[in-house]
């Protein structure tokens, strides 16, 4: 695939399938990826809670994962754009933060105190992220359009697979090989220890494997595909002064706006949720600063830099982009619901209690643990099918479908007595689940720019962040002054929000909207 610049091709051809193990080498890293995530997310509540956090301070110490999620996936994106070197375009990201991800995986459960786990949960988050975001525009680069669903699905599966044992490592290493789930007040238990080594060395081994065993098209071969050349005028034309100037208005105005809006983003909340409000203020504020600057370097003639390119860009993302933006958002939102809320849900509407220190409660709370791995277990045997259901009908409607899958997994719980029965439920949420990690990229990727592929798919991170930080900052809000505090409804409102989301997914506009096939 790979070949030197002065042998490059230079007539257009269509862009070569690959086989089912080039595609099963390039989506291989996803399960050192998201081995590393699923073992952050099951484990560093407890990490902080051992080195002394209280309860309610748990929440601020997370913001790590959203913060270092909006910053580092677009300004990687950008990079990985513009990088070719021995390596390729996006590998070299690839290994760069898996080496530094392995590294905070080892420190992380060796934190001494408190404050050093907070900050090494932004530094692992952020390595994380750059081994991560690239991924997406690796399918991108590499596949043809007919594949890209298939490619997508791929990566479905290793995010299922590797999150169903991560998250069980623990348990795995007390119960199958008596590794110590205890530990004097102050230490973290060998389990957890052990299962981040373990997850350290699958992160890297993993990914190493994509890098040596996946190749990449060179700049020059990339240029001589056919639908790159027809899709390399997408997000924006090129512009004169003048275009820069009134650019630069719009985008002052619209700066302001945000910065305006985030000031009085906190009136309606309590003071309960002043940490979310302090993220949602913050973070509208410092994209409208952000867009006033630009606005101030265009009007000044000073256009002709990297800052200018990116917020342009981002005011110019493809219509298909903004579209599938809302199908994310509403699609996010229900997911962060159900990962906040199913555990109180499930111990108070299905086993009727409410009190943590009761067996009964800690029952419910381990059988959750066991939905969740089902759910996860569910998306990776199912992200083989949804390329066949995008075959028989179109890569909308199959995510339609799957959305409504996982709205109707969530509004069941209602109605469930029997706890064996939340497993049903967790079926229509892992199809949901597989779709969501796969189709919105197979139809996004269609209508981005090849040169702006790694930009824009960090710019859709966006999307799955912003959600999850308007769901921790509105839900308690929601349960709290309308629902009597019943976790139960928040499940309810991430059912409908799913619907929404299938609703929208309908008036998407998918740029190559071909039969997706190996």
């Amino acid at each position: 695939m790979e070949s030197s610049p002065s042998n490059a091709p230079t007539a257009l051809r269509p862009k070569p399938k690959l086989s089912f193990w080039d595609i099963w080498n390039m989506s291989f890293g996803f399960l050192g990826i998201q081995f590393g995530f699923a073992l952050q997310n099951a484990n560093v509540s407890r990490i902080f809670e051992t080195l002394g956090a209280e309860v309610e301070a748990i929440p601020i110490l997370w913001i790590a994962a959203p913060v270092t999620g909006l910053l580092v996936q677009p300004i990687v994106g950008y990079f990985s754009d513009r990088t070719w070197n021995r390596l390729g375009r996006r590998r070299p990201y690839f290994l760069g933060g898996a080496v530094l991800a392995s590294l905070a995986l080892i420190a992380m459960p060796n934190s001494p105190t408190l404050w050093v786990a907070a900050g090494m949960l932004w530094i692992m988050d952020a390595s994380i992220n750059i081994s991560m975001e690239p991924f997406r525009a690796f399918v991108g680069d590499n596949l043809p359009s007919e594949q890209r669903t298939t490619g997508f699905a791929m990566q479905s599966f290793f995010i299922g697979t590797g999150a169903v044992v991560a998250s069980i490592l623990p348990w795995l290493l007390t119960n199958a090989f008596g590794v110590s789930n205890e530990a004097p007040e102050g230490i973290i238990p060998d389990s957890v220890r052990w299962s981040f080594y373990v997850g350290a060395a699958v992160f890297f081994v993993a990914v190493l494997w994509t890098v040596i065993r996946s190749k990449e098209y060179s700049p020059e071969e990339m240029a001589s595909f056919e639908e790159n050349q027809e899709r390399e005028g997408f997000g924006g034309a090129a512009r004169t002064a003048e275009d820069f100037a009134a650019n630069g208005d719009r985008q002052m105005r619209l700066g302001a706006g945000l910065v305006i809006l985030g000031g009085l983003s906190s009136a309606w909340l309590t003071d309960a949720e002043l940490y979310q409000v302090m993220i949602l203020s913050a973070g509208m504020a410092f994209v409208g600063i952000l867009l006033v600057l630009s606005g101030l370097m265009q009007k000044g003639g000073r256009y002709d830099n990297g800052f200018v390119t990116i917020m342009n860009d981002f005011q110019d993302m493809p219509r298909t982009m903004k579209q599938l933006a809302w199908v994310q958002f509403f699609s996010w939102f229900a997911l962060f619901a159900m990962w906040i809320y199913t555990t109180a849900a499930v111990t108070s509407h299905i086993y009727g209690t409410s009190d943590p220190t009761s067996a009964l409660y800690n029952e419910g709370a381990n059988w959750v643990g066991v939905a969740f791995a089902a759910y996860n277990g569910v998306a990776a045997l199912v992200a083989f099918l949804i390329p066949v259901l995008a075959r028989k009908t179109n890569r909308k409607i199959a995510h339609a479908i799957c959305l409504v899958a996982g709205a109707l997994g969530l509004l069941s719980i209602f109605a469930i007595q029997d706890p064996r029965l939340l497993l049903g439920s967790m079926v229509g949420v892992g199809i949901a689940w597989a779709s969501i990690l796969s189709m919105p990229y197979a139809i996004l990727t269609g209508s981005l720019p090849p040169s702006k592929m790694g930009y824009y798919m960090g710019v859709f991170n966006f999307f799955i962040v912003i959600p999850q930080i308007v769901a921790a900052a509105i839900l308690g809000f929601f349960v709290g002054r309308f629902f009597g505090g019943e976790a139960i409804y928040a499940l309810l409102i991430g059912g409908g929000s799913l619907v929404l989301a299938a609703l929208l997914t309908l008036r998407v506009e998918d740029q190559d909207d071909v039969a997706a096939s190996v």
